[in-house]
């Protein structure tokens, strides 16, 4: 069921609250930067978060090609080489032979590299969980149904996790 907006000030009210809601995103997203700044330096002093991203895209999947990787980042290949190399001499990713394609490799995070993640994500491991201590269950989960249904591009049903 779409809404109509009929009035001049049903539509101000919506445009203010859209902006409201794109302001809260933007901050939201500067203090995830902020995190991922801090995590980098934490898993190796001078590490940017573009590295970052690339190796704990490394670690959550598990096990990766350069070119999947790539991909997954939507980033230049040239870049990802780059950014693997130095992750590899840093001991914190390891490549070993495709065995479904002999020119290329596969990528995996080393036992270091786990145990480096592991110790820079551990500051802000329960910063969530603290935050949101004192919401109800209901207000979490209508907070990640609507943010499920703006991410896939949907309209939020009303009756669901109300």
């Amino acid at each position: 069921m779409s809404r109509t907006m009929t009035t001049p000030e049903s539509l101000e009210a919506r445009t203010a609250a859209v902006r409201a809601l794109e302001a809260e995103f933007g901050e939201l997203l500067n203090r995830v930067r902020r995190i991922i700044s801090a995590n980098a330096e934490r898993v190796s002093p001078g590490m940017l978060p573009g590295a970052y991203k690339v190796f704990t895209t490394i670690v959550n999947r598990g096990a990766v090609t350069q070119s999947s990787l790539s991909e997954t980042l939507m980033a230049d290949k040239g870049q990802i080489s780059r950014t693997v190399r130095e992750l590899e001499s840093l001991g914190l990713v390891e490549r070993t032979p495709d065995p479904a394609d002999g020119r290329s490799s596969i990528l995996s995070p080393t036992e270091l590299g786990r145990q480096r993640l592991a110790a820079a994500r551990e500051p802000q491991e329960d910063t969530l969980m603290k935050t949101l201590d004192a919401w109800r269950i209901d207000d979490i989960g209508n907070l990640t149904r609507l943010l499920h249904a703006l991410t896939a591009g949907i309209t939020p049903s009303s009756t669901e996790g109300s």
